[in-house]
Parts: C-alpha cells; sequence; structure tokens
C-alpha cells in the first residue's frame, strides 16, 4: 500500500511534519528504526521525547539530510545535502541530472534503509520554489513510496 506524499510545505512551514497517527501502519514497522520527530517537541503530559517510527521515521531522517547544508552539524560535518550550490542556476537537464546526483549520493550514504527510484522535478515559479519528489522503496519491506521536499529559489518573505 503506497502512502500520500507527504507535503512538506503544509502550511507554508517547509519542516511541517505528519504525525505517527496520520500515516496509517507506520507503527506496525519498529524495524525499520525510531527517531526523534522532527522538528523536536515534547509531550505536554508527560513530557517525553517525540519519537517517531516506520515510514514516518524514513520520511523525517530524508527531510533532514535535505534540508542540512553539509557542516552545519559539527560531529558529522559531511551530513547533508547541498542545494544551495543550484539556487541561481536555470532549470535545464543538466541540472535536474547533477541534482539527482547530488541528492542520490547522499542517500546511499546516509539512508541504508531506502533504494532511490526516481527523482521528479516541479517548478512553481510565482512562489519561487521547486518540489523535490523522491520515489523510493523502502528495503526491509519492499514498500514504496515517496516524499516532497519543497526547495526554495527566494529567501525571506513578502518578496
Amino acid at each position: 500500500m503506497q502512502n500520500p506524499p507527504l507535503d512538506a510545505a503544509a502550511n507554508g512551514n517547509p519542516w511541517a511534519s505528519v504525525r505517527a497517527s496520520e500515516l496509517s501502519g507506520s507503527d506496525d514497522v519498529p524495524f525499520l528504526g525510531t527517531g526523534w520527530a522532527f522538528p523536536p517537541e515534547f509531550d505536554p503530559v508527560t513530557g517525553d521525547l517525540a519519537m517517531t517510527s516506520g515510514d514516518l521515521d524514513i520520511k523525517n531522517s530524508l527531510t533532514l539530510l535535505l534540508g542540512t547544508v553539509p557542516g552545519e552539524r559539527k560531529v558529522s560535518p559531511l551530513y547533508g545535502v547541498d542545494l544551495t550550490v543550484f539556487l541561481f542556476e536555470k532549470m535545464s537537464i543538466s541540472l535536474k541530472t547533477r541534482v539527482t546526483d547530488t541528492i542520490t549520493r547522499a542517500i546511499h550514504t546516509y539512508e541504508p534503509r531506502i533504494d532511490l527510484d526516481e527523482v521528479q522535478y516541479e517548478q512553481v515559479p510565482l512562489e519561487g520554489k521547486l518540489h523535490i519528489t523522491l520515489f523510493y522503496t523502502i528495503r526491509t519491506t519492499n514498500t514504496r513510496t515517496n516524499l516532497v521536499f519543497p526547495f526554495y529559489l527566494k529567501e525571506g518573505t513578502d518578496l
């Protein structure tokens, strides 16, 4: 069963995440791993750190990987994907190939739970966004799913 795409730009927040309860079956496969929810949050009743597992944990991990520029993490300075180098380039087949290669290398290095099947691009010029959609297969369950990551071509607000 394929989960709906995760639109990380929900409500204008590129770091918005879907709660584990919103994805059916996300807790049924704990062997995929468990990690912190992103953004980090605490349960208001118990005070415990919110955790995610299964497909949601993988989607959060991919969102973090694509949103982190190498060098931002002091402990893992090579972790991340530097999409900012492509910021002002004109969209072309050559650029798509370079971006796909950059993303593919990072996923092969830092996300061993999945096989990347395809990368698609959708431009939203009036909003200054490029939606990067990753189609991937979770290795242990052979489940195909996808993630939509918004790459903002313009920075700031009210442009």
